[in-house]
């Protein structure tokens, strides 16, 4: 194996991946096929973490499986992602293929083979637990290996049998659930069931499955083969799905025909539903237009055994997407909100809908001062370092005291605080984080400097008031954002305060003013004449904090 020079991760999709950084390495293994690449912190969704390499985001990328292939996305990271030294930062999904090299921050990561059986063979699952014995040749000449079959590839009918047609079926039957699970997709899958049903009831002349709409309960016709029209009876599938049984049904002998069937030439048929986990899914069904070849008892214990399989591998394709769109949701979710917020928003999806509502909030802006300036001649690696380091240390405030980040405006951060989820704290918790947020990184900075690094101070402005706030965009990419006068004017007192100031507004301080301590001051507005506003000297003593609902 070739080892890359400087921090290395070697990824096998097969999820077992060997991690190196510097001088220490370990073994990890991943059951998740949709993970994100980043940095761990508390609650973060299904996570390879890269830690300790600081030049990786705390989402940088996502890695996921889809129609059978993988692919990698850069999540908007800092210093972006390399594809075999090609940036893919804001180009999309990309497909990743075995031999792929991705650079992330200070780290490289080797795709290898899934099918791998060098990587197999390493699979060490004996971490913790029992011994088992050496796998030294074993010399005991009392054993004698009878009869063997290659368990990756064998026949379950022996090759005398091959012209018995029961014992053809019995091999149909064994051959369902690795043909089933070969299939990633359910276009995919649900036509092979319907293919699979022809090979198992070859006299009837109409196949088909149906699956139940969650939403709206409706019988869905996803796939079917038939020589005239398709034909489902919504009656007899009903019937199935209510009573949970399979049944042969006669017209001869049936006393409620259902109209679509005094319609057809339908004389004869099959139904099974398609049972798992106490869900009816759908139904399965094979129907006949004449008596010769009339299905009998073992037909139906056949197509019953084959809803059973075709049930599981639909419900195991849904929770795999659902997993899938959880996992992706939850990745935008931790990128505005705090962990809790976000696991709670999580919890009542049907919240998370496009729209707003109108209510008051309270804004925090944080601008640092003189950026421009400042970094001018610095490398561009290096104020993106500096802007990440400053950011680690404000956005968990944020998040502690309740707040939910709206966006980052390069060196700027717009905060708000009451929402999406209402806190009659919201103003208290909005001026102890400022106040937070400028101590610590006053630490930062002593610590940059100490270090001969560039330092930088935000002013940080805070208003409260009436605004539009919601979720924004389309429903593959929605976005938390708020709207409304209230936001230009916490602009305005960011941007009359200094370097290592907190401005509020008479507003705020109407609602703060029992635990912060002040200086009343004028600031200047290129348009709007002089606004007042009240510096932040403190906070009283005996409220430092204010009791956070968690």
């Amino acid at each position: 194996m070739t080892l890359l020079h400087g921090p290395q991760l070697f990824v096998w999709l097969a999820m077992r991946l060997i991690c190196s950084h510097r001088d220490t390495q370990r073994v990890r293994e991943v059951a998740e096929l949709d993970f994100v690449i980043g940095r761990a912190y508390e609650n973060s969704p299904s996570l390879l973490d890269l830690s300790p390499d600081k030049k990786i985001s705390r989402l940088h990328a996502r890695v996921w499986k889809e129609d059978g292939l993988y692919w990698i996305e850069d999540l908007q990271s800092s210093r972006g992602t390399l594809l075999n030294n090609i940036e893919i930062k804001g180009q999309g999904k990309q497909k990743l293929e075995v031999g792929d090299i991705i650079c992330a921050g200070e780290s490289t990561l080797r795709v290898q083979s899934l099918e791998s059986q060098d990587t197999l063979a390493q699979t060490n699952y004996l971490e913790l637990g029992a011994s088992l014995p050496s796998d030294e040749r074993q010399t005991d000449t009392g054993v004698n290996i009878v009869f063997d079959l290659d368990a990756t590839n064998f026949d379950p009918v022996p090759a005398k049998s091959t012209g018995d047609t029961g014992v053809l079926r019995l091999k149909l039957v064994c051959e369902l659930p690795l043909q089933f699970a070969k299939k990633t997709q359910l276009v995919e899958l649900l036509p092979l069931v319907v293919d699979r049903l022809v090979e198992l009831t070859p006299n009837a002349d109409s196949w088909a499955l149906a699956l139940r709409d969650p939403q709206t309960d409706a019988l869905l016709l996803k796939a079917y083969r038939c020589a005239h029209e398709p034909h489902v009876s919504e009656t007899l599938a009903r019937r199935a799905m209510s009573e949970r049984k399979a049944f042969i049904w006669n017209r001869a002998i049936t006393g409620d025909i259902s109209g679509t069937i005094l319609q057809s030439a339908i004389i004869t048929g099959m139904y099974a539903p398609l049972l798992w986990q106490d869900d009816v899914l759908g139904v399965i069904c094979a129907e006949s237009r004449n008596f010769e070849g009339i299905f009998g008892e073992e037909d139906l214990r056949l197509i019953a055994f084959m809803a059973q399989y075709a049930a599981m591998a639909v419900g195991s394709h849904r929770l795999q997407e659902e997993l899938r769109q959880e996992s992706v949701l939850r990745a935008k979710l931790l990128r505005q909100f705090s962990p809790k917020v976000a696991e709670r928003l999580l919890a009542h999806r049907g919240r998370l809908r496009l729209g707003g509502e109108r209510s008051e909030v309270t804004i925090l802006n944080s601008d640092i001062r003189g950026f421009t300036q400042l970094t001018q001649d610095m490398d561009p690696d290096d104020v993106v370092e500096m802007l990440n380091e400053y950011f680690a240390v404000l956005v968990p405030i944020i998040f502690v005291h309740q707040g939910t980040i709206d966006k980052f405006m390069g060196d700027a951060i717009l905060a708000v605080f009451g929402s999406p989820e209402s806190d009659p704290k919201q103003y208290e918790h909005a001026v102890l984080a400022a106040v937070e947020m400028q101590a610590a990184l006053a630490r930062v900075n002593e610590n940059r400097r100490l270090r001969g690094l560039p330092c930088a101070e935000p002013g940080i402005g805070i208003h409260c008031g009436e605004v539009v706030h919601g979720f924004v965009g389309t429903s593959d990419r929605m976005e938390f954002t708020v709207v409304g006068d209230v936001v230009n004017k916490t602009a305005r007192y960011c941007a009359g305060a200094a370097g290592g100031e907190v401005l509020i507004s008479p507003e705020m301080h109407q609602r703060v003013w029992r635990i912060v301590q002040i200086d009343r001051r004028a600031i200047e507005t290129k348009h709007e004449g002089n606004f007042i506003a009240y510096r932040v000297n403190g906070i009283k003593a005996g409220c430092e904090r204010v009791e956070a609902k968690m």
